[in-house]
């Protein structure tokens, strides 16, 4: 991961050598004017976001971030395991073709593949799953209940049991999808490629119970507070509050808190479509894209800029942003630069509020930022 931002746990480095401060965050306390007046008192002096680029080849960690009061509350009591006090809403925006887990499926998407499924079936117990099969769509509350019975049976089964469980369900696919039967059923690939990553680990059966969302370039996804997921696969720019505190329950050789997970987590059920968040193309500028998440820490705008035009102005806007090139390359230059500044794909860019960029473009095919 490329971590774009102050964090203290990777605050970015300045290249600029005629600059004193050494790192963003260093910068930042010294002219917090820079971030503009409406977030230097909301965020009490500091940049309010965190940006990175992720490239996911193994599957990360199911987990969920808490909201504010959670958050504070678990790094006053565990700050060796939660290392700061804020909340950690963010946004997953893919390069690349992208699979995630995220948020509870349908009560029926879970209730059948129970019914192809014995292992599942022994670990959640026949009496939760009948709960959660009676719980009709009409008693939004009931299910949220049968969902978070279920499910939390499943994260605290013991050991050995889940293990010789999870060990019957990978012979059987694997016997199956030998004879080249359908394993869909099963989420037979899935679970494969999981257990191949995890052996032995009790995230495996998370996919029975989370959402398997596929993003193509360009499509994003928004998990507020308490939203359980785990990314899987493909490259992603990600952007969240300014925090580093995540509660993870499986897929992981990291600090596991089953039970803080199970207690905190919204047990909302939703189809997979309805985890896609929407960008809006802007009225004034057609080369730019918003993703406006409910969260007053961050928005992401994303830049494509058509390869005829050969001049183009990155706007001013009232807040702090970082620039990130994915891809072409141009000279830019701004009031606030001491020289020109030549990006290209991977260049990071520091804009302060209220000021802008021109970009003079080189590459024959636009540039996307």
């Amino acid at each position: 991961q490329l971590w774009m931002g102050a964090h203290p746990r990777g605050d970015a480095v300045i290249r600029d050598n005629r600059i004193p401060q050494k790192t963003l965050g260093q910068w930042i306390a010294d002219n917090p004017a820079c971030l503009g007046a409406k977030v230097k008192d909301a965020f009490q002096g500091r940049l309010p976001f965190l940006f990175k680029v992720l490239s996911v080849n193994t599957a990360l960690s199911i987990q969920a971030h808490p909201n504010k009061e959670l958050a504070a509350k678990l790094h006053a009591q565990f700050p060796e395991h939660y290392p700061d006090a804020n909340h950690k809403p963010e946004m997953a925006i893919a390069l690349t073709p992208f699979e995630g887990l995220c948020g509870f499926r349908p009560v029926g998407e879970i209730v059948s593949f129970r019914q192809n499924g014995p292992e599942l079936r022994a670990l959640i117990g026949e009496v939760a799953a009948e709960q959660l099969e009676r719980s009709g769509s009409d008693d939004p509350r009931g299910v949220s209940a049968a969902l978070r019975v279920c499910f939390t049976r499943l994260m605290k089964s013991e050991k050995k049991f889940f293990v010789d469980q999870l060990n019957m369900l990978v012979k059987r696919i694997s016997q199956e999808a030998a004879e080249g039967k359908d394993t869909s059923g099963s989420n037979g690939d899935l679970l494969l490629r999981l257990h191949s990553q995890y052996p032995g680990d009790i995230g495996c059966f998370t996919i029975y119970f989370l959402n398997l969302v596929r993003l193509e370039p360009g499509e994003a996804m928004f998990l507020g507070a308490n939203e359980p997921h785990a990314y899987l696969q493909g490259d992603c720019v990600e952007c969240m509050a300014c925090s580093d505190n995540t509660v993870r329950a499986g897929l992981t050789p990291k600090f596991i808190d089953v039970l803080t997970l199970c207690e905190m987590l919204n047990y909302t059920p939703a189809p997979s479509s309805s985890k896609i968040f929407p960008a809006t193309q802007s009225q004034l500028d057609p080369s730019v894209y918003l993703y406006d998440p409910p969260v007053p820490d961050f928005a992401i705008m994303r830049i494509e800029i058509p390869p005829s035009i050969k001049l183009y102005l990155v706007s001013a806007v009232d807040s702090a942003s970082i620039l990130l090139v994915i891809q072409g390359t141009a000279v830019g230059t701004s009031t606030a630069a001491a020289s020109e500044m030549t990006l290209r794909r991977g260049s990071v860019l520091f804009i302060s509020a209220n000021e802008s960029i021109s970009l003079h473009l080189s590459s024959p095919d636009g540039m996307l930022l």
